[in-house]
């Protein structure tokens, strides 16, 4: 008899799903930086300046980051989860990871919003 202990893990399609669907939402922001981005206007400052202006590039890209930023999470946890044993060390380069990302977020709001 196998005695799987769970000790706060999330297994299955909840987390299967939220890698697509933010691979979806990031591939989908490529799709429309790159169109924008090569629509036939050089890029200078004053071009990027004014595309970010518009609320939904700002929009677009928050929601990229945010994305992005659950994306790794997902994929960081499970790999923290299956490669680190002690639980104390894997708490920790969680709790680590987990303020990184959040911190990589905040300057994206900061940047996008200033």
């Amino acid at each position: 008899m196998v005695n799987r202990v769970v000790t706060g893990a999330h297994y299955g399609l909840r987390d299967w799903l939220a890698q697509r669907v933010t691979a979806v939402i990031m591939a989908a922001y490529t799709v429309i930086a790159v169109t924008v981005l090569l629509g036939g206007r050089p890029i200078t400052y004053a071009v990027w300046k004014d595309l970010f202006s518009q609320g939904w590039m700002r929009v677009a890209t928050l929601l990229f980051a945010v994305s992005l930023a659950w994306h790794a999470w997902v994929g960081v946890r499970d790999i923290l989860m299956d490669y680190i044993q002690p639980a104390g060390l894997r708490l920790s380069l969680q709790v680590g990871t987990l303020l990184v990302i959040a911190g990589y977020v905040g300057w994206t709001i900061q940047i996008l919003w200033r």
